[in-house]
């Protein structure tokens, strides 16, 4: 026999009195049984759980012998969100409505012990305690409770209360979130000498709520019953019942009316309140007992007659909808218990650059010698350039040694590790396992690092001063002197290869030659020299020439040039033999111009090269923090988008992409390798 059919027989047979003989005898088996259970459950979940122990709702009837109605709460709804009736038959049972009748459905929600139940029993069922109190340190109300007036027309919902003690916080919320949902009014009920956080916190997240989640669920629940409308796009009407003993409550002035002061809270709290159709305030102060009741039924009488927003629906439709609902959200919530001093009152504020996570050491401890730390995993920026190699094969051996990528090896001098380094690319060094890789991929390909010599792990950026690699843009600072020769010679109308060449052969000019930049005219003809024309010297006299008038060649074994050389026409027609040859004196040591006659020729060619092929060279020789132009599309600082009309520029500073208007200043960064004021972007600027 189910519970509810041992209730009805219980309560048939004590009508029945005597007619039944064995009546007596079941309900002392049924009062004995329903004895030990209770004492069961109560034993686990306390006295005023008003549950039984097979989990089926228990009922609270209480006669008015002046209106001769029975008026009745049930369980609706358990503390663990499990709907207590079964079908909509059993519902309107419970509630004993017509199935034809038209509701309305008002709930009441606020802190445990605020006096929730007595509040729906003054201003419904004409006083009667439908809604059982107590007033004992435990709640009389756990999960949601229901009951009709039938004079107003009403399905009262009586909810459990906030800030009680219990190990299911998340799932309670979210059940009175749903009660909510379904409610045409809901009273706020709070005794607070003033108005605190919490009753705004949950009025925010439920408008939240409801805007979010539970609207669209509602209106896909009334077209699947067939009344599409059953459903306003706003949610409840709100009513805030304050009542006070020593504190005045809000009062309506000229100026503004207390819900305007309502209003201007949440939006102060920055919280959400469009989901309600609206909010009204009924504040009373109550000196002495007992609670004058009257106001709030009249605010709740006058949001019943309102049908402008939303309108009385029949009760299979309250029923549906709440079982939909409780279906739609319930699923397993992770039970987060709230801390009254959280870790970040304590912890390190610094948080990592690149992937925002808070290093999880207490204050101070860089003043103890400890390093920032986080458990979290990072991820790669290119202007961070948090990626860190370790050696594979120190790896294997169980030892954990950092390598970085360098110019030259520690056993290498400077001008022949920068040679090396310009032909041969960078090389990663172990200090155990001594050169572990060599690159050659800024000329010809070769395989990555990552897979012949070194792990990768990707660390956390703590500090921008921190990040600095000095010799990553090593191969950058050559491209960029070579384009800012090539730019300041072209601004001239030079060619750049002709302002390299006659540079580089005044570095390595025997002493008798006459330097370029004094070289005005032709020492023959007279004739003026442009700036694109070639100046040559004669290895006889040392003299400036045009090509007409150096145009003979000729050994001049006196200056030590055995094999033949460009000479001027004057002397190329002098004997070898002749006095003036032997005036000349101490014989030039040439052997430096010789060999640069190779080089020069050479860097000419290079000249040529870089003058029309740099931009494919620049992306080889990038600072690995630059971010690729592949993934930069607008100007950092102004968002422009980069063209050939808005060429893309690197910051020195952060590696991001900049306009050249965005990046007119200069300034060194030494902290990724450049000595010498270099482009930066007005960000970096700023931020200094």
């Amino acid at each position: 026999m189910s519970y509810h059919d041992e209730y009805r027989y219980h309560n048939d047979t004590a009508w029945r009195g005597k007619q039944d003989p064995n009546g007596s005898a079941i309900m002392q088996s049924l009062d004995s049984l329903t004895s030990i259970n209770r004492d069961i459950y109560h034993s686990a979940n306390g006295p005023s759980s008003g549950v039984s122990l097979h989990g089926i709702p228990s009922l609270h009837e209480v006669h008015d012998p002046k209106e001769n109605i029975n008026y009745k709460s049930f369980l609706l709804i358990d503390g663990r969100e499990y709907l207590k009736v079964s079908s909509v038959e059993q519902f309107i049972k419970n509630l004993a409505c017509g199935n034809e009748a038209k509701v309305k459905v008002v709930s009441i929600f606020g802190n445990t012990g605020d006096g929730k139940s007595y509040a729906l029993n003054k201003t419904f069922f004409e006083g009667h305690e439908v809604f059982q109190t107590s007033n004992e340190q435990n709640s009389c109300t756990l999960g949601v409770w229901a009951a009709f007036d039938h004079s107003l027309g009403v399905i009262c919902l009586d909810t459990e209360g906030l800030l009680g003690i219990t190990v299911h916080e998340n799932e309670r919320t979210r059940l009175l979130l749903k009660v909510l949902a379904v409610s045409d009014i809901v009273i706020y009920r709070t005794r607070s000498e003033r108005l605190h956080r919490d009753l705004f916190t949950f009025l925010g997240s439920a408008s939240r709520a409801y805007g979010h989640h539970f609207h669209n669920a509602l209106q896909a629940i009334g077209r699947r019953e067939g009344v599409p409308n059953s459903s306003s796009a706003l949610g409840p009407s709100i009513i805030i019942f304050h009542e006070t003993r020593h504190t005045r409550p809000l009062t309506n002035n000229t100026a503004e009316s207390a819900e305007d002061v309502i209003r201007n809270r949440f939006v102060q709290m920055r919280l959400e309140i469009e989901a309600f159709s609206s909010i009204k305030y009924v504040g009373i102060q109550t000196n002495t007992p007992p609670t004058d009741f009257n106001s709030l039924r009249h605010a709740v009488k006058s949001e019943l007659d309102n049908t402008t927003v939303r309108s009385a629906r029949k009760p299979h439709l309250v029923y549906g909808t709440l079982k939909l609902l409780n279906e739609k959200f319930s699923g397993e919530i992770q039970s987060i218990s709230n801390v009254l001093f959280p870790d970040q009152y304590f912890t390190c504020p610094v948080k990592c650059l690149s992937c925002d996570c808070r290093c999880r050491n207490s204050m101070g401890h860089l003043k103890e010698g400890k390093p920032h730390l986080s458990n979290t995993r990072c991820r790669y920026q290119h202007q961070y350039e948090n990626l860190v190699y370790i050696c594979k094969k120190c790896h294997t051996n169980g030892n954990e040694v950092i390598v970085s990528s360098r110019t030259k090896t520690t056993t290498e001098n400077g001008w022949y590790g920068l040679a090396k380094y310009a032909w041969s690319g960078y090389v990663i060094e172990c200090p155990k396992c001594g050169e572990i890789y060599r690159s050659r991929q800024y000329w010809y390909g070769n395989k990555n690092p990552e897979e012949a010599a070194v792990r990768t792990e990707i660390t956390h950026v703590w500090n921008v001063t921190a990040v600095t690699n000095l010799n990553q843009n090593a191969a950058q600072k050559v491209i960029d002197g070579v384009s800012y020769i090539s730019e300041a010679v072209a601004n001239a109308s030079l060619q750049p290869t002709k302002a390299i060449t006659a540079w580089v052969a005044d570095q390595v000019a025997p002493n008798y030659w006459r330097p370029n930049n004094e070289i005005k005219n032709c020492h023959k003809c007279r004739t003026t020299f442009a700036p694109c024309d070639t100046k040559h010297h004669c290895r006889s006299c040392g003299e400036g020439f045009c090509a007409e008038c150096s145009s003979h060649a000729k050994p001049v074994p006196s200056r030590n040039w055995f094999s033949p050389v460009r000479v001027c026409d004057e002397c190329f027609e002098k004997d070898d033999n002749s006095n003036d040859s032997e005036e000349i004196g101490v014989k030039e040591d040439v052997s430096v111009r010789k060999v640069s006659e190779h080089v020069v020729s050479t860097l000419s060619a290079v000249g040529t090269v870089l003058t029309y092929s740099k931009s494919l060279i620049k992306d080889t020789v990038r600072p690995n923090y630059w971010v690729p132009d592949a993934e930069l599309t607008n100007c950092c600082v102004c968002d422009n988008l980069f063209s050939d009309v808005l060429p893309l520029h690197h910051c020195r500073d952060c590696g991001r992409g900049v306009c050249q208007d965005c990046s007119q200043h200069r300034k060194p960064v030494p902290r990724r390798g450049w000595d010498n004021p270099v482009r930066v972007c007005d960000a970096c600027i700023k931020i200094d």
